[in-house]
């Protein structure tokens, strides 16, 4: 347990609401920590749309220290969040399964006519601009998978090591302040305790538990 409670709002990806993160908000809880669930039109919504929902969401949360989780797309968003004149109370960010530098899954999605409109405007803003400057105030960390099992299979040349929907390499950030690779799938992240102990790990810390 932690002696002083540290806040941490979590952040889901495309197609999904709040309510996939219920697990971590219960696992974290147990660590000592007070958390909130970010929900946001992932789909529907624009990239700087969704940055100012959460801004404005962080803004009316209490808490003098605040870190964020976030998976998948909810890490783009977060990303690009902090990359403006940030919360100073942000302290770290761990990202799940998120396609910082590429998505080869999501844009030939996008590039296909009938099938482009499912990965919705705040992707499709993300990869049509430059990568964000980040704050090295916050410290990043990043969580990928490379268990290859999900919807991603369906889509040929998709690079190995991948969690089924993203490959390692595409999650990969430079400025990150720690990084790991664990044997767990896309949407098992959302499910799985051994991601849970990670992310613990680097919001106490600031590192994950490398064997």
């Amino acid at each position: 347990m932690i002696n002083k409670p540290e806040t941490v709002v979590l952040i889901h990806g495309l197609w999904m609401g709040g309510f996939v993160l219920l697990p971590h908000q219960r696992w974290l809880r147990e660590d000592g920590f007070t958390k909130h669930r970010f929900s946001y039109p992932s789909w529907r919504k624009s990239l700087d749309d969704n940055v100012q929902l959460l801004s404005r969401f962080i803004n009316e949360t209490s808490g003098t220290t605040i870190h964020l989780v976030a998976h998948s797309l909810g890490g783009l968003v977060a990303l690009k969040m902090i990359s403006r004149a940030t919360d100073p109370r942000i302290r770290r960010l761990v990202v799940m399964g998120t396609p910082y530098v590429d998505c080869h899954c999501g844009i030939t999605l996008a590039e296909t006519p009938v099938l482009a409109p499912l990965v919705g405007r705040t992707f499709n803003d993300w990869f049509s601009q430059p990568h964000p400057v980040l704050p090295p105030a916050v410290e990043i960390g990043v969580i990928a998978g490379f268990r290859p099992v999900g919807l991603g299979r369906l889509i040929p040349g998709l690079a190995r090591p991948n969690d089924g929907v993203i490959a390692v390499i595409e999650t990969s950030i430079a400025e990150a302040r720690d990084s790991i690779s664990l044997d767990i799938n896309h949407a098992g992240m959302l499910l799985s305790r051994t991601c849970k102990e990670q992310i613990a790990s680097f919001l106490k810390t600031g590192r994950f538990v490398h064997a």
